[in-house]
Order: C-alpha cells, then sequence, then structure tokens
C-alpha cells in the first residue's frame, strides 16, 4: 500500500470541489452571483414573477441547487485533470512541462488560439528503464488494438490524454473538437487516450471516439490496461489509483456531503 502521496492528492481534489461551496446562481446577470437578498431584489421588482410567487427563497434554493450541482461535476472534472497529471509527474518522474500538451491553430478570424489536452506521456521522458520498456509496449497494444497501419504505428512518440469524470454530454460541438485534437496528435506521433474516470459514459459517445481512432479508458475497476482506468494507472504508470479513491473514500464523501448541503440551502450560512 503506498499511502505516501494520499495528502497531496486528496488535497487536489478537495481544494477543487470546495470552489463549490461559494457558488451563486447568476440570474443572467454576471458577476459574482446573487445572494439571496440580491434575488428578492431583483424577482420583487418583477411584476409577473411577484404574481406568480417566484420570488419565493424556495427559487433561489432551487435555482442554487441546480447550478451547484453542475459545479460539482464541473469541479470534480478539473480536480481530476490535476490529479491525473500530477501522478504522471511523481510516478513517471516527467516535469510539469513534459507532462503537458498544447498546440496552436489558426481561427477564421486570422487570431491564433492554442488548444491543450491534459496529460502527455513520451517514453523517452521517462527515466526508469523498466517503467518505460512496460509505457512502450502497451503502446504498441494500442496501435494493435486500434488497428493502426503499421507506418502510422511506428511514427507513435507518445500519448496525449484528455481526462474527463464522466462524458454523458452529447455536445456535437465538444467531440468535434476531440477528433480535431486526435487528428493533430496522429500529426504529432501521439495516441489519443480518452481517460474517464467514472463508468459514467454512454456507449454511443464511446463507439464515436473509436472510431475516430482514440483509445478510451472508462472508469471501472475491472477490464485490462486497455479499456479500465484504473488497471491502466496500476500496471502502465505504476500506481493504485482505485486503491488511493478507497482509502480517501470516507473523507471525500464527507466533504462532499457538506458541499452538498451548503448548495442546497438558500441562505450562505455555513
Amino acid at each position: 500500500m503506498d499511502a505516501s502521496f494520499d495528502q497531496q492528492y486528496l488535497q487536489i481534489l478537495l481544494d477543487r470541489i470546495a470552489v463549490c461551496k461559494a457558488y451563486r446562481p447568476k440570474f443572467g446577470q454576471g458577476g459574482d452571483g446573487f445572494t439571496l437578498e440580491d434575488f428578492q431584489t431583483l424577482y420583487n421588482a418583477d411584476p409577473l414573477y411577484t404574481w406568480l410567487g417566484l420570488n419565493t427563497p424556495l427559487m433561489y434554493a432551487a435555482h442554487k441547487a441546480a447550478g451547484g450541482i453542475t459545479s460539482v461535476y464541473r469541479q470534480i472534472g478539473i480536480g481530476g485533470e490535476e490529479l491525473f497529471r500530477q501522478i504522471l509527474q511523481d510516478h513517471l518522474g516527467l516535469t510539469d512541462e513534459q507532462s503537458r500538451w498544447s498546440y496552436r491553430i489558426m481561427t477564421n478570424t486570422g487570431r491564433k488560439r492554442t488548444l491543450k489536452l491534459d496529460g502527455r506521456i513520451e517514453p523517452e521522458h521517462i527515466a526508469d528503464s523498466e517503467r518505460k520498456e512496460i509505457v512502450n509496449l502497451w503502446m504498441q497494444k494500442v496501435a494493435d488494438s486500434l488497428q493502426l497501419e503499421q507506418r502510422v504505428a511506428d511514427a507513435m512518440r507518445g500519448m496525449v490524454m484528455e481526462v474527463r469524470q464522466g462524458y454523458k454530454s452529447k455536445d456535437s460541438k465538444r467531440q468535434n473538437a476531440d477528433m480535431a485534437n486526435a487528428a493533430e496528435a496522429y500529426t504529432k506521433g501521439y495516441l489519443p487516450v480518452l481517460v474517464v474516470l467514472s463508468t459514467q459514459i454512454d456507449y454511443d459517445i464511446v463507439e464515436r471516439y473509436q472510431r475516430g481512432k482514440w483509445l478510451v479508458l472508462r472508469g471501472s475497476v475491472a477490464g485490462d490496461d486497455l479499456s479500465s482506468t484504473y488497471t491502466f494507472a496500476r500496471e502502465v504508470i505504476g500506481y493504485d489509483l482505485a486503491a488511493f479513491f478507497e482509502r480517501n473514500s470516507e473523507r471525500l464523501s464527507q466533504f462532499i456531503q457538506e458541499v452538498l448541503e451548503s448548495l442546497l440551502r438558500a441562505d450562505d450560512a455555513e
């Protein structure tokens, strides 16, 4: 059991999730969000909403809960990205720069835009020879799994990863952007890998990404290192991420409970 990184990794997640406690609905007004008092001032000034009784604290609480839950998922996702990248650095000996990947494109307006993926592994950056060999062999298995032409497989010098806590969105714009990311990754010699930390991903999304030559890893504790995020982390990276979550489940669950309770209150009391 390697618990030496637990506090550091736990703090990455807790710091992100804690952001949700400060969530306030914006009601289309922007800024830092509305307090209950701000909300009542806004809705009390609206005749229809006053006639309908929408100026009640319960309506504010409903808005706060709805937006807050979205914020919880978003922050878990961001925390997962940061955690995964830190694991790459700690267990593969990568620098921060080596564990990131970005590229630039020219927009229709003629401006340059930088696009980023969440993680990168290049075997040549791994000092440990045994771990380097494990990663190289895994990349060969991925190339076979994706049925890449041999000339394409031979050109691969590493992998880039997009990390998600889950993937239920059917947003075609998002999927199209990921397909473009994969195409760019291949031109630069990288295998694109979608790392999902939960099992919450629709099968039709998985199929589309697989057709786009992404390897899709899902957050199951079963399965091999070509299908399971946690098997991949343990066998290829060399860190048992599932065991980390199991060891710290009580602390994480308690903190999530506190955040949800705060989001379900109309007031801002702690």
